[in-house]
């Protein structure tokens, strides 16, 4: 693997793991905090980190596919794995932006659950990222 293969890898890497700190840190922290103001600058950093990983997600197969004119191939445990990640994030994303546009309109109650959805997601998609590695 070359030095620039090794760096568009590495900085991807980095702003996916800036991403799920941002996603799950973020929601976490929400259902902890119940200040509406607070809640809602954390809704944009969770949301901000579920978008940077769904992109940085897919410069992973776009830097394969430059490098190797191909996409990563992967089968069984980790193609399970990449559904799960795909699916926490496309829940998260739409879960969070759902909750920016109309949570100020919502209970108490529906606002704390949107953030332990967020967090569950956000928590599953951070373990089968392990899966993805090993198994791929």
């Amino acid at each position: 693997m070359s030095n620039a293969q090794n760096l568009a890898y590495a900085v991807v890497q980095v702003a996916h793991n800036f991403g799920a700190i941002a996603a799950v840190g973020g929601s976490l922290a929400a259902t902890r905090l119940r200040n509406p103001a607070t809640r809602t600058r954390l809704g944009w950093l969770a949301l901000g980190g579920w978008i940077t990983q769904g992109l940085s997600g897919a410069a992973f197969g776009a830097t394969s596919y430059y490098f190797y004119r191909q996409l990563p191939d992967i089968a069984g445990i980790a193609v399970v794995a990449l559904s799960v990640k795909i699916a926490c994030v496309a829940a998260g994303t739409v879960l969070l932006a759902t909750y920016l546009w109309r949570g100020a309109n919502w209970s108490e109650a529906a606002g704390q659950n949107a953030w332990r959805g967020s967090s569950t997601l956000a928590i599953t998609a951070l373990a089968a990222a392990a899966f993805l590695r090993w198994f791929s």
